[in-house]
């Protein structure tokens, strides 16, 4: 119900990169993750609230994939059943 959709998927040099659109209940669009082994190397969200979705990439960056997905999975925003940070991890169970 709350779930993303892989759009892309390659590595090149080591780095993976894959984008995800999220669901049509939270604010953002899309999500671009960088990673490097296990190590999110950068998150870039696409619509949504731009400050707080910029300082969530910038306070990951550098932690590992299980990390992340373990403090922002189940996040709810407003009684959505989901939210911005939950829709990453959503995504990175899938990487």
């Amino acid at each position: 119900m709350f779930e993303v959709t892989k759009i892309s998927d390659s590595t090149e040099a080591g780095i993976r990169k894959a984008s995800f659109q999220t669901c049509n209940a939270v604010c953002s669009k899309q999500i671009d993750i960088e990673l490097e082994g296990n190590t999110l190397r950068s998150v870039r969200y696409t619509g949504g609230c731009h400050g707080n979705l910029q300082g969530i990439g910038a306070l990951i960056q550098g932690m590992q994939k299980e990390e992340v997905i373990a403090r922002l999975d189940g996040i709810n925003c407003k009684g959505r059943g989901t939210s911005c940070p939950d829709q990453l991890a959503k995504a990175l169970k899938l990487l």
